[in-house]
């Protein structure tokens, strides 16, 4: 009856120690390849079908803008290349007739920064590196040095983009690292930050 009681009554803390397991979950990001926005620095290629004299492949300069044949500057910057197609279909009408114009990204160069995740705070040695399909939370953590001896490491959070909202997600380091629990372990996706903070003392 007393190993009962005892078997009982270990199950009770057990159950009062762990972390509460997070409410929302971040859901993965949509892939918007298609709607990439060109910026400076990017190697772009303008291909006029039939028409290889005309067909470049230029990069976006620092005004933001490319130069094509019979055309000349173009702004590209802050344009899909859908939209930049289009707009270059419509300006080589006047010189080709049924032009159709197909607009490629060969080095996305400024998408660098956008595709790189953080980790800042109460960690070995803050970090920014690019993305990798598959790095997670922890990964990104153990990278950085792992947690200071300060760090609230419980207390850390995901911050991810969706648009022009920004979510925030709670993760549990401490556990994670000395517990094992890898609930809050996420996958990481572009532009991801993760934040640990220092305990208050």
């Amino acid at each position: 009856m007393k190993h009962l009681m005892a078997l009982f009554l270990l199950s009770l803390l057990a159950g009062c120690s762990t972390t509460p397991e997070p409410s929302i979950v971040p859901a993965p990001i949509t892939n918007t390849g298609a709607d990439y926005q060109m910026g400076v620095g990017d190697e772009i290629s303008v291909q006029v079908w039939k028409s290889p004299e005309l067909s470049v492949d230029v990069p976006v300069r620092p005004d933001g803008k490319v130069s094509v044949p019979l055309v000349g500057d173009v702004v590209a910057i802050g344009k899909s290349t859908k939209d930049l197609s289009k707009e270059l279909t419509n300006e080589f009408g006047a010189y080709v007739r049924n032009p159709q114009v197909t607009v490629i990204v060969r080095n996305p160069a400024s998408a660098n920064f956008l595709r790189r995740v953080r980790v800042t705070g109460a960690v070995g040695s803050p970090l920014s590196v690019m993305h990798q399909q598959g790095m997670t939370v922890l990964d990104m953590v153990l990278l950085a040095g792992g947690l200071t001896e300060f760090a609230s490491g419980n207390n850390a959070k995901l911050y991810r983009k969706y648009g022009d909202k920004v979510e925030v997600f709670p993760i549990y380091l401490s556990d994670m690292l000395e517990k094992g629990r890898l609930d809050t372990n996420y996958e990481l996706h572009p532009a991801d930050i993760i934040t640990v903070p220092e305990r208050i003392f």
